[in-house]
């Protein structure tokens, strides 16, 4: 349950679930160029991964499982975890018929150690994650528990400084720091605004200190911080895309953080 009585589990799963049979669809994740060889992973995460060849790797929070399969085209062994029973479905689906070796579990990312006991060299996610989820302190836990010691956390997030705005990006609507839980309706998805759904989702702010204190408290030692002036995705309306695969918000240009990363290493 969260701090007003909803358990954002079952909110949560009810709104991908929906989103995951639009997504599939969806110009926004291109499936017909992926499946023919398109790698979905951006410029950001792909400097930090480097050469993964031969590594075992947890894909956290892995949606329907395009990451994930891009990670295994680049010879990782890859496990991929998502809330989502309708996306680890589509995810199998997709693995299956582009004859790859990836493994999907279909778990809240809390009790993930209770349905898997090993580690790994990488453990991944990406873009939208840390926002759905009410204790980063508990997130960390994961993903130490996960990692082999000299194992790598590859983390590019949203940054913080974009949910502070509302969707136009016409003023400051909510606080920068995690206060209570923000529960909202949605109309269509981020990957397809005229979408027929309207479905309550429940989420949280977190401050850049929040993910990066959360692990340093489990022992792992930052390599890399960055930030970026912009998103590989269009994600609101406002956005323009000012280099190929890159987008900043019309009227803000280059002044506001989009996107920061993290590298960090287990001891």
């Amino acid at each position: 349950m969260n701090d007003n009585g909803k358990d954002y589990i079952q909110v949560n799963k009810a709104l991908w679930n929906k989103w995951t049979t639009q997504h599939v669809e969806s110009d926004f994740y291109n499936m017909e160029g992926f499946k023919a060889g398109k790698t979905s992973l951006q410029e950001i995460e792909l400097e930090l991964l480097r050469d993964i060849s031969g590594l075992s790797l947890l894909h956290l929070q892995c949606h329907f499982g395009q990451d994930s399969l891009s990670l295994a085209r680049m010879g990782a062994k890859v496990t991929g975890v998502d809330l989502s029973d309708t996306a680890i479905y589509e995810a199998r689906k997709l693995n299956d018929e582009l004859g790859l070796d990836a493994r999907f579990i279909n778990c809240d990312l809390y009790s993930l150690p209770e349905q898997l006991d090993e580690q790994f060299d990488i453990v991944f996610t990406t873009y939208g994650t840390i926002g759905w989820l009410p204790d980063l302190d508990e997130w960390a836990g994961v993903v130490d528990r996960f990692l082999k010691p000299g194992g790598k956390f590859i983390f590019a997030e949203f940054h913080p400084v974009v949910w502070m705005h509302n969707t136009e990006f016409t003023e400051i609507e909510y606080s920068y720091f995690k206060r209570a839980a923000i529960i909202e309706m949605e109309n269509g998805s981020y990957a397809n605004r005229q979408a027929p759904s309207k479905l309550e989702y429940i989420s949280w702010n977190h401050s850049l200190d929040e993910p990066i204190t959360a692990l340093l408290d489990r022992g792992l030692r930052l390599v890399s911080f960055k930030e970026y002036p912009f998103s590989p995705y269009k994600i609101f309306d406002s956005m323009v895309e000012y280099e190929k695969g890159r987008y900043h918000i019309k009227g803000l240009e280059d002044k506001v953080p989009l996107v920061y990363s993290l590298e960090m290493i287990k001891a």
